[in-house]
């Protein structure tokens, strides 16, 4: 066995959170090696959330040129040409992996490209891409594998070799057909893109809404943006064979209710869930415990079962958002120095990056009901913010939960243009624990979407009085 090479710091995982606890503590002078088994800078940058963006905002591009006439503009036949769209996509990714590199370069972490396995505790041996082994040890070990696209147990399914997100991102040609498995935050994106592309697009969900962890007015008003771009829907329906392979012609069949159909496409495309990397991994070795679905047992200091073991991201059970990860890296290294730094109570925001998108902070009204906590509500149509008459953004709506207790707001949920925009307004607010009337009183510019929280806020319903 080769000799063992001792850092202060060796991070399994370069994610978001992984690369940016490298480089912060590389650059406070401890030795840190950073191992990767196959994208610099995980993925993110690579196959997931930059890329993506890239080629949904090509959509968004091809679909503002179809209907360029609305606006006064005269086009001729538009057509995609996705290799154009696969190299403008793969140009940026090609600058952010320079862009990695030199990083490492300046914070003086050590990038190791390979599949690493832990033989004992805080030890791994890692076979590099040229064959070569190395074992690393490190004082501490931070472990950021991520999650995978899951395959669903469909028969044919496996052999049908479906496109999960990574794959899509790779196509160089319109699908004349593309079937979408799921209904939730990456089928929409895709859903939406491809149809924007050129393609017919059917998307089978077996939830009886879109986006089954919100609200179902969101459901609902997704399902109308959908629709709109005939986008085919097919709620409630449970995938029971696949035959074909994708690209080739494939066949799908559905039970929906007490009936059969059979759903024919050219590309198959899946985006079912994730299921986190932790297999094959030998954290038994390390002793490193994992829940009942697989994912790394943590405390809210985000430390695992071992001793001087932390785990950071989705792997963890951690909202699968990057912008998680890199919080939970923060927390990783103030705790790491002695602090005391928790995920209890964090306020995590999310957006959905269809058109227009969906943006949402704190609770639902779902979670509301759950947890058994008084709100009052109040929505605005999106057509009621002058904003959306310039633009003819009219789409979607606003929606908060203030407290019924202390007028601070719990939750907002908007569908509409420049959406993730406007929630960061709000969500400052909830930080700052204002009561919704400062912000509903707030002078904003006119004309933005923003200004429409002052219509939205004036329309929250009084504080029901106390029973006697």
């Amino acid at each position: 066995m080769p000799d063992v090479e001792r850092f202060d710091t060796v991070i399994l995982g370069s994610g978001q959170g992984g690369k940016s606890l490298a480089w912060a503590l590389a650059r406070s002078g401890r030795r840190v090696a950073v191992v990767e088994r196959r994208w610099v800078g995980g993925s993110c940058p690579a196959v997931a959330c930059m890329p993506s963006k890239n080629e949904l905002w090509s959509a968004r591009v091809a679909h503002l040129v179809r209907h360029a006439a609305e606006f006064g503009t005269t086009t001729g036949k538009v057509e995609t040409n996705m290799r154009r769209v696969l190299a403008r996509k793969q140009a940026m990714v090609e600058r952010e992996i320079a862009l990695h590199i030199a990083e490492y370069d300046r914070s003086g972490a050590v990038l190791i490209m390979g599949s690493a396995q832990f033989i004992a505790p805080r030890t791994l041996e890692v076979q590099l891409s040229d064959g070569d082994v190395r074992v690393l040890s490190g004082e501490q070990v931070v472990i950021n594998v991520g999650t995978h696209p899951a395959i669903p147990a469909v028969p044919g399914l496996e052999e049908a070799r479906a496109l999960t997100h990574i794959e899509a991102l790779e196509l160089d040609y319109v699908p004349p057909h593309l079937l979408v498995l799921g209904g939730g935050y990456v089928a929409m994106e895709f859903a939406q893109a491809y149809r924007r592309f050129g393609s017919r697009v059917t998307v089978i969900t077996t939830g009886s809404q879109l986006l089954s962890r919100e609200d179902c007015d969101v459901g609902a008003e997704l399902y109308r943006v959908l629709s709109a771009e005939d986008v085919t829907v097919v709620l409630g329906a449970e995938p029971t064979y696949v035959r074909g392979r994708s690209g080739d012609g494939v066949t799908v069949s559905v039970r929906r209710a007490s009936e059969i159909a059979e759903i024919e496409a050219s590309d198959l495309m899946i985006a079912a869930g994730r299921v986190p990397n932790t297999a094959h991994v030998g954290l038994e070795l390390a002793g490193v415990e994992l829940d009942a679905r697989g994912y790394i047992e943590v405390n809210d200091r985000l430390e695992t079962t071992a001793p001087r073991v932390w785990a950071i991201g989705e792997c963890a059970g951690s909202p699968q958002f990057t912008h998680v990860s890199v919080d939970d890296a923060r927390i990783v290294k103030e705790n790491m120095s002695g602090g005391d730094r928790s995920t209890r109570d964090r306020l995590t925001p999310y957006v959905l990056f269809t058109d227009p998108p969906l943006a949402h902070v704190g609770l639902t009204e779902r979670e509301a009901k759950r947890l058994g906590i008084a709100v009052r509500v109040a929505k605005l149509e999106m057509s009621s913010v002058l904003r959306t008459q310039a633009t003819s953004e009219t789409a979607g709506f606003m929606k908060v939960l203030v407290s019924q207790s202390d007028d601070v707001i719990l939750g907002f949920t908007m569908i509409g243009s420049e959406a993730g925009e406007v929630m960061s307004t709000v969500q400052c607010a909830m930080l700052a624990q204002l009561p919704y009337q400062r912000l509903r009183d707030a002078v904003v510019a006119h004309l933005t979407m923003t200004e429409g929280l002052g219509r939205l806020l004036s329309t929250v319903p009084p504080r029901a009085e106390p029973h006697r």
